[in-house]
């Protein structure tokens, strides 16, 4: 990918959280890794979306360095790169602290996969870590340790991380964790929710992984 279309794709990500109800103000951020150059493509640090251009976007080296761009990347730049350092197959990285699935990372708590909605997009529960505060490598550390196969994972008491292969594909995965955890959240309220047996899981993952859509 070139770093002119990376660059369009992240300003992409970034305009779609709002959007998407995902953020408010100047909260979140997206970002996508050129694994050729060894370069990162982020939201620069306090910029509100609606005015937000792709130009404006700040170009970082794996270890943090700009490298292009006169603003300053956002704070949680760190955490992006400790991921794209530690899982080589990510390609865009989405930080959000949407407002159902926050609800469940404020009281630290896991999604269950029980909707076929869950399990067709994550094929799992999407697992919520610790507490950790910010410091450091803490928020990348606990990523790795309590990550399962689903491109999103909650921290507690802080918000939603997703992940995937490009950023398009973290924001699909950012744009489902909220709306999963809406429809939980309400069933919630209503009564016990009771996860899917791992064999309906599995068959419901595969069928929208494989067959689901237009594909070539």
């Amino acid at each position: 990918m070139q770093l002119e279309h990376l660059r369009q794709e992240v300003h992409y990500a970034n305009i779609m959280l709002p959007k998407a109800g995902l953020v408010t103000m100047h909260s979140g951020n997206a970002s996508g890794c050129d694994r050729e150059r060894g370069v990162v493509v982020i939201k620069p640090s306090g910029v509100d979306y609606d005015g937000l251009r792709p130009e404006d976007l700040t170009v970082v080296d794996l270890d943090g360095k700009v490298v292009e761009g006169e603003l300053n990347p956002s704070v949680d730049t760190p955490h992006h790169l400790y991921l794209y350092r530690n899982i080589p197959e990510l390609g865009g990285v989405i930080h959000t602290h949407s407002p159902y699935a926050t609800s469940f990372a404020a009281l630290g708590q896991s999604i269950p996969c029980a909707l076929t909605a869950i399990a067709d997009e994550f094929g799992c529960e999407i697992p919520c870590t610790p507490y950790v505060d910010n410091q450091g490598d803490h928020i990348g550390e606990a990523i790795l340790k309590h990550r399962n196969d689903a491109p999103a994972i909650l921290l507690a008491n802080h918000g939603v991380f997703a992940f995937d292969a490009s950023p398009r594909a973290a924001l699909k995965a950012a744009v489902m964790v909220e709306d999963v955890a809406k429809t939980m959240h309400l069933a919630m309220l209503r009564g016990h929710v009771r996860s899917l047996p791992p064999h309906e899981i599995a068959k419901w993952y595969e069928r929208y992984h494989t067959t689901y859509g237009q594909r070539g």
